[in-house]
């Protein structure tokens, strides 16, 4: 073979590998690192309720993976989304509504673990039926921490 062909077989695996300064996949320095999502405020028409909050997610990379994930959402007043979420005056009023809030609650836990155990830092995770907003919440909060995190 020609010299320039071997350079450019060799240029070619070299970029195809990620080998090369600024290729292939992104790459983060190690530490925690917290993101955090826009507000969302919409109608739950269903239920005749308000969705209203953000997401916060707590990132600890290692060695470029993924080694820890903690996801929280709040009301816009800063209020945690848990065990109360979904009830009305400490009460739950409507059956429906506090089942459906409280599995929205139970995704973040589900979003982060499965993020963990992907161990990769851009790995797509599944959306969970009925807890969309709460999946959006987590991928932007995610890119923002990502983003801190990028060499």
């Amino acid at each position: 073979m020609k010299y320039r062909t071997w350079i450019t077989l060799l240029l070619g695996a070299a970029l195809t590998a990620g080998l090369l300064p600024g290729c292939g996949a992104a790459s983060y320095r190690d530490g925690t690192y917290t993101g955090q999502s826009s507000v969302y405020e919409a109608l739950d028409e269903e239920e005749d309720a308000e969705v209203e909050g953000y997401g916060v997610v707590t990132l600890t990379l290692s060695g470029g993976k993924v080694t820890d994930c903690r996801f929280q959402t709040y009301t816009t007043d800063g209020t945690p989304k848990d065990e109360e979420y979904g009830k009305e005056g400490g009460e739950v009023k409507n059956p429906d509504y506090y089942n459906k809030a409280q599995r929205a609650v139970r995704a973040c836990d589900a979003y982060a673990q499965e993020l963990v155990e992907a161990g990769d830092p851009d790995a797509k995770v599944d959306a969970i039926s009925g807890a969309t907003v709460n999946y959006d919440e987590f991928q932007e909060a995610v890119r923002d921490a990502l983003a801190q995190a990028r060499e």
